[in-house]
């Protein structure tokens, strides 16, 4: 602690004495942006913003004439921050090689993920990927996911958003929506139900093992300590090898019994992702284990928060939920058995809130290697190199003027012939909200099913209502994905049958 004061005196001192001998410059369109010193960088800068870093950041972008800002770290290092899109294609495809997980990603959550898809690169990861890409793309698992997500629907998440419409209970949706996940997800991955949505609202140890997992890794990121305290097996650290224990002695649980009942019945039909790499040959447990944590991981957060974020939105344009609606009706009188990839307007609805609130709020890579990024950026070996989901979706350049407005008709065209709205997505640089390159989620076509069955399904029964107040407007927070800062109370209206 002495050591972290007598740093910051010195670095304030320094400061000051930068500040009074460097020039002020004449006012232009990087007028906003901070200026480093010597020595110090950006350091009073990052220490001043370190609470809002996505807003920080991301405000840097939208006032850099190219979308890209150097941060300045002290004694030298460089952090660069980009919302350029010919930037984000030459980070995630063009320099695929250059730009990797690198040593602090891997090392923070390497206890928690181990050598798992999220948390390697290079041959390890190709192996991973290809694995994956197969078993998770055949029509038999496809086929399962949609009969998981309308068993916890129809099951679950409806009987008790029905129960807390009857009570006028006050909810926190996006833990709600958190739980729906995080079942789905287990039942997916495992084969296994932790039934963590009941009415009782359960604290499931693997679940709450999970949680805790996944928030003290990522705390990691912000601690310079958190080494010291993992060797001295104390605070926090204490805290995240009890959680990781639980985690991994519950999944290696779970792999021997998935192996044994498939050795005793080997013409089961293997659904879950777990079965399916099993019977594919792939027997190592460690490795069998660190995919499908990744995989829970991917799929426990990233629709649970597009989704609390989605709600909200749409709570704030009503016309936007009206609309939905519509299409809603227009499909089904029981939309969540129906096909919803001719959702268009709320596919447009769900692509637009991302847009603004990605689950993924920014991705860091480390160079292994000098660079020249595509607006002239230079890169040295060992920077660390962030493109900025979150940022790109606030970009003028990007979305016009009106990119503060949530527009779904912004991602929609109209079909005169067919009279009817043709979806037009946008290249997945310009939209980086599912990664883009080789490392592209595989997921992603099972995340928009899953998201338009809980939309169609929850809106054609129940208007959700924000129980914030009057002008509250929620933060975004992060871990590994982006979070309502408190909570998401709302209340449950039956609607009229």
């Amino acid at each position: 602690m002495l050591t972290e004061l007598s740093l910051s005196f010195f670095f304030i001192l320094l400061s000051i004495f930068f500040i009074f001998k460097t020039p002020k410059s004449k006012k232009s369109v990087s007028a906003n942006l901070p200026k480093p010193y010597p020595i110090i960088g950006n350091y009073l800068d990052i220490k001043a913003n370190w609470n809002r870093r996505f807003q920080w950041t991301s405000d840097l972008l939208q006032n850099s004439p190219s979308a890209t800002y150097v941060i300045h770290r002290p004694l030298g290092g460089r952090w660069i921050v980009t919302g350029n899109p010919a930037n984000v294609q030459h980070i995630l495809k063009t320099h695929f090689h250059l730009y990797q997980k690198g040593h602090t990603f891997r090392s923070a959550l390497f206890d928690f993920l181990g050598n798992g898809i999220f948390n390697v690169d290079g041959d390890t990861w190709k192996f991973q990927r290809q694995v994956a890409s197969h078993e998770f793309n055949t029509k038999s698992l496809r086929k399962f996911v949609e009969t998981v997500v309308d068993t916890e629907l129809i099951q679950r998440l409806i009987p008790f958003l029905s129960a807390a419409a009857e009570n006028g209970t006050v909810l926190d949706f996006q833990d709600i929506l958190q739980r729906f996940a995080f079942d789905n997800i287990c039942k997916i991955a495992f084969g296994y139900d932790p039934a963590y949505l009941l009415p009782s609202l359960p604290q499931a140890k693997f679940a709450q093992a999970f949680e805790d997992g996944v928030r003290i890794s990522s705390d990691r990121f912000n601690s310079p300590f958190w080494r010291i305290k993992r060797a001295f097996n104390i605070g926090s650290e204490k805290k995240l090898q009890e959680a990781i224990s639980q985690v991994r002695d519950f999944a290696a649980h779970v792999v021997e019994e998935k192996k044994q009942e498939l050795k005793e019945n080997s013409s089961l039909e293997s659904v879950d992702l777990l079965s399916r790499f099993l019977s594919s040959g792939h027997s190592d447990e460690t490795f069998v284990i660190d995919i499908v944590i990744s995989f829970i991981l991917a799929g426990r957060d990233t629709t649970s928060a597009a989704l609390a974020w989605f709600f909200w939105l749409i709570n704030k344009n009503p016309q936007v939920e009206t609309r939905i609606l519509e299409e809603i009706n227009e499909k089904s009188e029981m939309p969540i058995f129906e096909e919803v990839k001719d959702m268009v307007y709320t596919h447009a609805s769900l692509c637009e809130s991302m847009r603004l609130y990605p689950p993924v709020p920014t991705d860091s890579k480390l160079a292994i290697g000098d660079d020249v990024l595509p607006d002239g950026t230079v890169v040295t070996k060992g920077s660390r190199v962030t493109y900025h989901p979150y940022a790109m979706g606030r970009l003028e350049m990007l979305w016009g003027a009106d990119w503060a407005d949530f527009k779904p008709e912004r991602w929609l065209e109209r079909d005169i012939v067919n009279e009817k709205w043709n979806f037009v997505g946008r290249d997945a640089y310009t939209y980086p909200v599912f990664q883009a390159g080789p490392r592209i989620c595989l997921g992603k076509e099972m995340a928009f099913l899953q998201m338009k069955r809980v939309v169609a399904g929850v809106l054609s029964k129940f208007k959700v209502v924000p129980a914030f107040e009057d002008g509250f407007e929620p933060e975004l927070v992060a871990y590994l994905t982006a979070k309502m800062d408190g909570g998401f109370p709302v209340r449950i209206v039956e609607r009229a049958k």
